[in-house]
């Protein structure tokens, strides 16, 4: 990290942001801004007409926003930031080369201003991370601690007329509350005072270089806690310097369930977290379904007990926790009694959560599924089919459009229809339709009382919009 500005220095220069949209870019934009730092930025989607409603808001925040032609560039002081997957042949690229600017990737930003932070503290794990961060960053604004959020999805919590996209809340100097991501294996950059371990499962990566990559992690982390409930993640806390653990499942979990007390919904749940340091139980209330958000919310409450709050307080302030954008979201019913939900699952995990949680109450399924990139089907397609096969029963259907494709030099020789040839050599039922609005146009044909409609996939948030467009065909 040598190479790069100090803290004071970074504010002290102007940011220009590649891809200022997108759901890891706006959040670090706004912290930044928040913060006192010029900000501007430019956007395929935004050049396209995708999600007009994101870019009106930030511009009424007061982010200049140009065409991504290079033009934002004009100076060398500024600093762009650019994924590391961005192309070097990209306008902003060509334009910062000649002028001579610092490149940086959201991930080096970011790490830079969380590990300057009083007490930085991380969500790692393949799936649940959003959520989380969401669960703690409320859980700390709600018992007075102000902190600095950083999140890859909406909370809800925070929302307000002036900032619909609120991925983002800037706080005092203290607790710096964010997700790591170890995808691209960024995650090495970061050093927490309280570093989370939600899970470990096949992603982006092969499982032994996310044992390397997560057990780091934990070693790097002043505080580790562990979802004693995940083998993969329970089998790292040897690497742990000093480590809290917490589980539905496992009795010797630090922070836990009483037996017994889940009282679940298909929309909320309830349950009785025990604190095994003293015996002392809290009753929780969740407004969110499903076994892996009563799994988050220990995280979250374990999180936050790492950072000095009591287990009591950290339980109460949950009940009115409102949940992410795109997280099992329920965009709402026909007056035919068909269920439209909206969601972020797009690995198998992900994804495999959401479906059992719609299987624990009636109803027919018909998932559909847009992947979010051709390299994600290579990396992932066999456990995707696997999981929609499996979690899914005779009567249920998947549906899946083409990959989400903004451009690049992407291969595309593996695509929906190799995944949609797998669930149904596994036995489910799967249909594959290229075009997303015709996809829509069969839903709608065969949606029928008592439906649930599920639509899932990442990287595009006009998957909200065809979820709402879906509701009003029904």
């Amino acid at each position: 990290m040598s190479e790069f500005p100090t803290y004071e220095e970074l504010l002290a220069r102007p940011f220009f942001f590649c891809g200022i949209g997108g759901s890891g870019m706006l959040p670090l934009a706004q912290i930044l801004k928040g913060r006192g730092a010029t900000v501007a930025g430019s956007d395929r989607s935004n050049d396209q007409g995708r999600t007009p409603e994101k870019f009106a808001a930030l511009e009424k925040q007061g982010f200049a926003l140009h065409p991504q032609d290079g033009s934002g560039l004009v100076s060398p002081d500024q600093i762009l930031v650019a994924s590391a997957a961005v192309e070097d042949t990209v306008p902003e690229v060509v334009r910062a080369n000649k002028l001579g600017c610092l490149r940086m990737s959201r991930a080096e930003l970011l790490s830079i201003l969380f590990n300057t932070s009083g007490a930085g503290i991380a969500i790692g794990g393949t799936s649940g991370k959003s959520t989380v961060t969401g669960m703690l960053g409320w859980i700390m604004h709600a018992t007075s601690n102000d902190p600095t959020i950083m999140n890859g999805a909406v909370m809800k919590n925070f929302v307000t007329e002036d900032r619909p996209f609120a991925s983002a809340i800037v706080g005092g100097p203290g607790a710096f509350v964010s997700e790591v991501d170890e995808s691209d294996g960024s995650i090495a950059l970061y050093r927490p005072a309280v570093g989370i371990l939600l899970n470990v499962s096949l992603d982006h990566k092969s499982m032994e270089e996310l044992r390397v990559l997560f057990g780091d992690y934990l070693a790097r982390s002043g505080v580790a806690v562990i979802n004693a409930d995940d083998a993969e993640a329970l089998a790292l806390l040897p690497r742990a310097k000093e480590a809290i653990t917490f589980g539905i499942d496992q009795d010797k979990a630090q922070i836990g369930i009483t037996r017994g007390s889940i009282a679940d919904g298909p929309i909320r749940q309830a349950a009785t977290v025990i604190d095994r340091h003293d015996g002392s139980e809290h009753p929780l209330i969740l407004n969110l379904p499903g076994r892996h958000n009563l799994s988050n919310a220990l995280a979250a409450i374990s999180g936050a007990v790492a950072a000095g709050v009591p287990v009591g307080k950290a339980v109460a302030a949950l009940a009115s926790f409102a949940g992410l954008a795109r997280r099992f979201d329920i965009i709402g019913t026909s007056e035919n009694g068909v269920t439209v939900i909206d969601d972020f699952g797009h690995n198998p995990e992900k994804c495999a959560a959401t479906l059992r949680t719609l299987k624990t109450h009636e109803g027919r399924v018909i998932a559909f599924f847009q992947p979010h990139g051709y390299g994600p089907l290579r990396q992932m397609g066999h456990e995707l089919a696997e999981t929609f096969a499996r979690e899914l029963g005779p009567d249920d259907i998947t549906i899946m459009c083409d990959p989400v494709y903004f451009g690049g030099t992407v291969d595309r020789s593996v695509g929906s229809e190799r995944i949609v040839e797998l669930i149904e050599d596994a036995g489910g039922l799967a249909d594959h339709v290229p075009s997303r609005e015709d996809c829509g146009k069969l839903i709608a044909s065969i949606a029928k009382p008592g439906d649930r409609i599920v639509v899932m996939g990442a990287r595009d948030d006009t998957l909200t919009k065809f979820a709402g467009e879906l509701l009003a065909k029904l």
